[in-house]
């Protein structure tokens, strides 16, 4: 019997709830750090930010918003604790851990430390009263203030970061939204100190009065000592409610997770694996938990998230006894097509004794470490290839000099860099005489369609000047065969160490090599799919058409036979 088996079922709804929490609390630190910010333009123009800045987040609405995306941050953050099953885990999951219960400690102490200690102690706050507690009264604590803000802003903007990552806006809003993170948080701290410096030199305005009270006590001469004491009573009582009931949480989530364990010792079985390893675990486990457990290794690029199929397992063993996939497991094995008893390591949690051979096995040497996540996983985009190569090169080079391949083949790879480039795509690789380049990285597909085309026309175009001015020296003249298809691709940074490099890869990619095929068995410069030349919008009339075969495609494809004089058309 097993407690973590029954939330299961809303995992998205709860990936939900802690995204639109993030976003009002990111919401919150934009603002905050805003009206610091005004502090660069005067005093009293921060002053009348807070009053804006008050009005919504200290009514009741603002501040059942704020305080309930708090509330459901560390709610997830402590249901995260109490679902991993062992804390066997890369280092990144750690992190994930950490940071998540310590932004609630650090929000904790900001919220005591400004918005409890004026209200519950009875002073009426301003721009003014803060800037001199936290400047000038105690510096140490505005320092810890400054810093919990800018944890708080740096987390939310990975977070964002994340979410936004893989839309088709973004690259091209990422600089202004980078921009825009470093900027605001530089001018609210340039703002607190230049407003911190000015009050130091001056003293305390006498709209506080004679009797004026820091925020920190530190100036509170004038207040009866009753007074002062009951205040810092219950300023105590409120940071000791606010941190016991934090520290509280976690020990019963803590406690939560010792119960289950002692429970679960009578309960337990076996993961085999192919090399020999038995790993027993408790009934719940998942497979990937009992892999880490067993220092078995086993991938998870996506973190055992179930958003990718690198810790796929074939089950060989205890197949009838498996429970069904959930949602996500059964979206990701219908994406990939998966067969009949693969199953995700991640999502998988048996209730008996398991055989299973894990599908992508990790090198010992350690190539790629086990469970981490690349600075690109990959991502699904739609694309146009374009493959270039050079006909007949070995007839062309068959009795140049070695030094003069080099030559014709840099001039060539020149030619091929610069179309690319001017054209809004992306050079991939140069393989032998052929070359493979990216559009539409960045932009619409329509847009990409369009530049590969125009590329191949800048390319056909600058090989002519080539031929006129090698005509001497060559003997024949270069021709290139071109392939132009678009489609869904999977984009990553792939390869090893520093040979890695972003590229593409899928049926997209397989297609536009074999059109480059056909445009040298139709003796054709370009060869261009129908879905590329449709969304470019260009006129089709005057163009030659056919249908190929596409091995491993049950249907065939249309394509477009470009000649040479008809390709600059494109440019």
């Amino acid at each position: 019997m097993t407690i973590a088996a029954a939330p299961r079922f809303s995992e998205r709804s709860l990936r939900r709830a802690r995204l639109v929490s993030g976003l009002i609390m990111l919401v919150f630190v934009t603002l905050h750090l805003s009206n610091h910010a005004l502090n660069l333009i005067s005093l009293t123009a921060a002053e009348e930010g807070r009053l804006w800045f008050t009005a919504i987040w200290r009514n009741p609405v603002g501040t059942l918003l704020l305080y309930g995306a708090v509330f459901v941050h560390i709610a997830l953050v402590m249901r995260s604790l109490y679902m991993h099953r062992t804390f066997v885990m890369p280092m990144r999951e750690a992190l994930q851990i950490i940071l998540g219960l310590l932004i609630p400690l650090l929000i904790i102490e900001h919220v005591i430390a400004t918005r409890i200690r004026f209200e519950l102690v009875g002073i009426q706050d301003s721009y003014e009263a803060v800037i001199r507690a936290l400047w000038i009264e105690s510096p140490a604590n505005g320092l810890r203030q400054t810093m919990a803000l800018l944890v708080v802003w740096t987390h939310g903007c990975i977070g964002v970061h994340f979410w936004l990552r893989y839309r088709k806006w973004y690259p091209k809003a990422a600089p202004f939204l980078l921009t825009f993170a470093i900027l605001l948080p530089v001018l609210a701290l340039l703002g607190f100190a230049d407003t911190g410096r000015i009050l130091e030199s001056e003293p305390v305005q006498s709209s506080y009065g004679s009797g004026y009270s820091s925020a920190y006590g530190a100036r509170s001469h004038d207040m009866p000592a009753a007074v002062r004491a009951a205040r810092l009573q219950r300023l105590q009582m409120a940071k000791l409610t606010l941190y016991g009931g934090f520290a509280a949480t976690l020990l019963i989530v803590v406690g939560l997770r010792t119960r289950r364990s002692w429970r679960e010792r009578a309960d337990q079985i076996e993961v085999r694996y192919p090399g020999g390893e038995t790993v027993r675990v408790p009934r719940g486990f998942s497979v990937l938990e009992a892999s880490r457990l067993g220092g078995v290794p086993h991938y998870a690029v996506c973190g055992g998230k179930g958003r990718c199929s690198t810790c796929r397992v074939q089950v060989v063993e205890g197949v009838a006894t498996l429970p069904p996939p959930e949602s996500t497991e059964q979206a990701t094995l219908n994406r990939i097509g998966a067969d009949p008893g693969v199953r995700l390591a991640c999502q998988l949690h048996p209730v008996s004794d398991i055989s299973v051979v894990p599908l992508l096995v990790p090198s010992v040497d350690g190539i790629v470490p086990v469970g981490s996540q690349p600075v690109n996983p990959g991502r699904e985009q739609e694309i146009a290839i374009l493959f270039c190569d050079i006909r007949s090169f070995t007839m062309l080079t068959e009795a140049q000099l070695p030094y003069d391949i080099v030559f014709l083949l840099n001039r060539y790879f020149a030619i091929i860099g610069q179309a690319v480039e001017r054209s809004g795509g992306r050079l991939d690789k140069f393989i032998g005489d052929g070359a493979m380049a990216l559009f539409g990285l960045r932009g619409s597909t329509e847009e990409a369609c369009r530049n590969a085309l125009k590329a191949a026309a800048i390319i056909t175009m600058e090989i002519e000047r080539l031929n006129e001015e090698l005509a001497g020296e060559l003997p024949m003249p270069i021709r290139v065969a071109i392939g132009i298809h678009t489609g869904p691709v999977i984009v990553g940074a792939m390869g090893y160490g520093a040979v890695k490099n972003l590229t593409a890869i899928g049926d997209t990619v397989n297609v536009a090599s074999r059109l480059e095929s056909v445009a040298k068995e139709l003796d054709a410069t370009l060869v261009a799919s129908e879905p590329t030349i449709l969304l470019a919008g260009s006129d089709t009339q005057a163009l030659e058409s056919r249908e190929i075969a596409i091995r491993g495609r049950a249907e065939p494809l249309r394509v477009y036979i470009i000649p040479q004089e008809m390709s600059a058309r494109f440019a």
